[in-house]
């Protein structure tokens, strides 16, 4: 075997080698977290505008991390609560995205950036007090009862 031969083999091993440390946040975090709601009191329903739904918090789902939202929270008695859950660059997947930079290469940018591992929903958990939907008491409640009538003489 020739040394231009040796050295092309061992360049060809190091290309597969970097290659396959390419989408470091993928491997480390992958493309999904739990997706956490709690509401105090417990028991709301949640609705999602990407499907997910439970009748009684507390819920937790497996969500795509590259995933923004609405949840609209909603407990007999309380007042509707609506939220707005987005994705943000995470600190690991900040992390993971520098071994791209310095191992995996383009091919491991572009995998992290498309599958959203580089990403964590916020809020999460999703923490809330629900407040008492005073209206909705109110109406619910029977009427006064008339006041005695004194009798008359």
């Amino acid at each position: 075997m020739t040394d231009k031969t040796r050295l092309s083999r061992r360049l060809l091993a190091l290309a597969c080698m970097a290659g396959s440390l390419g989408a470091c946040a993928t491997v480390t975090r992958g493309t999904t977290e739990a997706f956490t709601v709690e509401t105090v009191p417990a028991g709301a329903s949640v609705r999602t505008t990407v499907g997910y739904a439970c009748d009684a918090t507390p819920c937790t789902w497996k969500m795509p991390r590259k995933s923004e939202f609405t949840a609209t929270i909603a407990k007999p008695g309380y007042k509707t609560v609506t939220t707005q859950v987005v994705h943000t660059t995470a600190g690991a997947g900040a992390a993971g995205m520098a071994g791209n930079v310095l191992i995996g290469g383009l091919p491991g940018i572009v995998i992290d950036a498309a599958t959203g591992s580089t990403q964590d929903l916020k809020p999460n958990p999703l923490h809330l007090v629900l407040e008492p939907d005073t209206a909705a008491v109110a109406s619910a409640s029977p009427p006064p009862a008339p006041a005695p009538v004194a009798a008359q003489h």
